[in-house]
């Protein structure tokens, strides 16, 4: 999954961004509201962590922008203590919460993993799809109740189709969600990750829960065994 951090304190803003790789999480980031915007745009986030004291477009003015532009991305709002008026002005436009400065690393991953169950239709950190269950936290994936060996990659880019079933995610987008923004990007690897993917869950090719569509990209969805 991919996080955007728009937080104009470069010191802050790489110590969050080290916690939420540590959580597992890619993370994109920016210095004000305008590169923000940018992020927002073109990077396909996931979620995005907003700081309200922004400099070339504020925070609110962001968020405003965001919701706008019909863009329904979960925003995680970082305030100061005591702006009250700012966190309700900032959840009356779009946000959908907020974490009040100073604040602990647990605390907004605990946030940031509420708000992307919620806005997949998740209750739990579990995902079950047929045989196959991911628990997004201790991020371990059982087959019919057998743990599944899987790599970071691996395991990003299952999450993120069990995340999005019936849809057809393309390559680029997958490509997207498990690189940094500096990394060498090449989306021939995908196909890579995806044939060990079906190897791993499903190597007597009883479900096949990855769908390939040939020039469109891939689509989770758990099939029939064949007769």
């Amino acid at each position: 999954m991919k996080i955007g951090i728009v937080e104009d304190e470069e010191a802050l803003r790489e110590h969050l961004a080290g916690g939420l790789r540590t959580a597992g999480y890619s993370v994109e980031m920016a210095g004000d509201g305008e590169e923000g915007l940018y992020l927002v745009k073109e990077f396909g986030l996931d979620l995005v962590v907003i700081d309200l004291g922004l400099p070339k477009m504020s925070g609110l003015e962001l968020i405003k922008t965001i919701r706008e532009s019909k863009n329904a991305v979960p925003i995680l709002v970082l305030t100061a203590r005591g702006n009250w008026q700012d966190k309700v002005e900032a959840l009356e436009i779009g946000a959908d919460d907020y974490v009040v400065k100073p604040f602990q690393l647990e605390e907004i991953i605990a946030r940031i993993n509420a708000l992307l169950r919620r806005s997949v239709g998740l209750a739990s950190p579990k995902i079950e799809r047929g045989p196959i269950v991911m628990d997004t936290v201790s991020q371990q994936v059982t087959v019919e109740g057998a743990a599944i060996e899987l790599t970071s990659y691996e395991y990003k880019i299952l999450e993120y189709l069990m995340m999005h079933p019936q849809e057809v995610i393309s390559k680029t987008k997958l490509t997207d969600h498990i690189y940094e923004q500096d990394f060498e990007r090449d989306s021939n690897v995908i196909e890579v990750f995806i044939g060990r993917l079906r190897k791993k869950i499903d190597p007597n090719g009883s479900y096949k829960p990855i769908e390939t569509l040939r020039g469109r990209g891939y689509r989770f969805s758990i099939q029939a065994a064949s007769e």
